[in-house]
C-alpha cells in the first residue's frame, strides 16, 4: 500500500486531450524524463492509486501529454482533471529542490542555525508575490519567507528545513 508519507507531489492534471484518454498536465520537475518511472501515482476518492504510463510527450517546459494503461477516453480521462500527480520518494535524490512543489513541506520543522527550532510549517501561504511559510504559535502564527537566500539545507528523510533568517525577522 502506498501511504502519503511515501510519495511527493510534482504536477497536476489539467484536463483531458483528444478523445483516446490522453491528459494534459503541468508538472514542476521533468524528473519522469530523466529517469525511468513507471508510473504517477494519483489519490482517488482518498485512495493512493499507482497509474502506469503508456506514453507521454512534452507540450511545453511546464506541460506535457501523458497516456496512462487502461484509460482509452474522453470520459475516463475527465475524472483525473485537477488531480495532483506524486511520484514515490525513492526518485527524490534526482530532483532539485527547486522543482519540488511548495506544499511538499508542510509538516517539516524549520530550524534557524542561530536561534534553533522555530516551529512546524503548516500551510505555505503562495497568495503573495514571496511565498511563505506558515508556522503556528501559541499567539499567532509567524510568516517565513521561502527564499534561497534564507534555506541552508533541507533534510528530507527527517523532514526538517534549516534556515539563516535574517536578525530580527521573527520580532516583526
Amino acid at each position: 500500500m502506498i501511504k502519503k508519507e511515501d510519495i511527493f507531489p510534482i504536477g497536476q492534471i489539467i484536463k483531458p486531450h483528444g478523445i483516446n484518454g490522453e491528459m494534459a498536465f503541468s508538472f514542476t520537475s521533468d524528473v519522469f524524463d530523466t529517469e525511468s518511472v513507471p508510473f504517477f501515482v494519483i489519490e482517488m476518492q482518498g485512495i493512493l492509486v499507482p497509474f502506469f504510463i503508456e506514453d507521454y510527450r512534452f507540450k511545453s517546459n511546464e506541460t506535457a501529454l501523458v497516456k496512462f494503461e487502461g484509460i482509452n477516453s474522453d470520459e475516463k480521462a475527465r475524472i483525473f482533471s485537477g488531480l495532483t500527480i506524486y511520484l514515490p520518494k525513492a526518485f527524490l535524490e534526482k530532483v532539485e529542490d527547486t522543482e519540488i512543489e511548495l506544499d511538499y513541506f508542510v509538516g517539516f520543522t524549520l530550524i534557524d542555525i542561530q536561534l534553533g527550532e522555530i516551529g512546524v510549517v503548516s500551510e505555505v501561504d503562495q497568495t503573495t508575490e514571496n511565498a511563505l511559510f506558515v508556522i503556528p504559535t501559541t499567539d499567532d502564527e509567524l510568516l517565513i519567507p521561502v527564499g534561497d537566500d534564507y534555506i541552508q539545507e533541507i533534510d528530507h528523510e527527517n523532514k526538517r528545513i534549516i534556515v539563516d533568517l535574517p536578525m530580527g525577522l521573527l520580532e516583526l
